[in-house]
């Protein structure tokens, strides 16, 4: 297994209420139904299990499933941690957090995320892995902030 990992960072001003939007970030159902290529989120006090749906890595298909551990600051600041179960690995895993703070006219949503993803193959072929999980991550980002607007009702100018 080779450990392969791609971040990103995401900054907008929402035109909804700060609340609105923590509402929507900390509920798992809510965040399962407006995340693509997730499957699943099952709450277990500040531990979330995630389940994506199957996705193509270079010919391999995968669905990882992992444990975060989740820090609310209401309302903030939601921070999440890879924080599998004693005893069980996981080959994935997210580190990063939300921010959120009111601007004129809306919340200014900020957003960074480090992806782990541990796979069957080489080394040497990082820089295609890594490219293929920063489209993943883009085209993730993009519905998810669609459809985020979507649920409040609300539009979006850049931060």
């Amino acid at each position: 297994m080779t450990s392969f990992s791609a971040s990103t960072r995401a900054e907008a001003v929402v035109l909804a209420d700060q609340q609105d939007i923590w509402d929507t970030l900390v509920d798992p159902v809510l965040m399962a139904r407006l995340t693509p290529f997730l499957r699943n989120i099952t709450a277990d006090g500040d531990h979330w299990l995630w389940e994506m749906t199957g996705l193509n890595v270079l010919g391999l298909k995968v669905a990882p499933a992992f444990t975060e551990r989740m820090a609310l600051t209401e309302p903030n600041r939601i921070e999440f941690h890879h924080d599998p179960p004693a005893g069980r690995t996981e080959k994935a895993g997210v580190e990063g957090w939300y921010s959120l703070s009111p601007t004129e006219g809306g919340t200014e949503l900020v957003t960074q995320l480090e992806i782990s993803l541990d796979l069957p193959l080489p080394k040497a072929s990082g820089r295609a892995v890594r490219a293929t999980m920063r489209k993943v991550i883009e085209t993730m980002g993009d519905r998810f902030s669609q459809r985020l607007l979507e649920h409040l009702g609300a539009e979006q100018r850049s931060a």
